[in-house]
């Protein structure tokens, strides 16, 4: 995908706005007690703030495992996210498939409420990392 720098700028607005969103709609369901919906919209939130981020870089992978790729290659092994960021992806992920596919899992308050932090946490991250980036474009 080629985009010139405002298109991508524009794309990523979107993109965190809906990210920010989701983290709402995450909080909602969890104060209705909707855990595994809430452990979704939580793991959706912060793909789509990567998404934001990755656009800037012009990558946008189609796969779950793509953005978890591309960010480790772009942003992780140049230092500009953390480690951590990678592994709480991967948990929020595993977290959401468990939700959405597996039949016998049970997600508890205490799992939905980690997931809300985590989530909040990791858009802080990969917004602080957007809006530098926005910057220089």
């Amino acid at each position: 995908m080629t985009l010139e720098a405002k298109d991508k700028k524009a794309l990523s607005d979107i993109r965190i706005k809906k990210a920010l969103e989701f983290l709402e709609d995450a909080n909602a369901n969890f104060r209705d007690l909707r855990y595994r919906t809430s452990v979704n919209r939580s793991y959706y939130a912060v793909l789509n703030a990567a998404r934001a981020l990755l656009i800037l870089e012009g990558a946008n992978p189609e796969t779950h495992h793509g953005i978890i790729t591309m960010l480790s290659l772009r942003f992780v092994k140049p230092e500009l996210l953390s480690v951590k960021s990678i592994k709480d992806f991967k948990v929020l992920l595993s977290r959401r498939t468990d939700v959405d596919y597996g039949d016998f899992e049970s997600i508890d308050a205490s799992d939905a409420e980690d997931s809300l932090k985590v989530a909040s946490e990791m858009i802080k991250e990969l917004d602080r990392v957007r809006k530098k980036m926005m910057g220089s474009l």
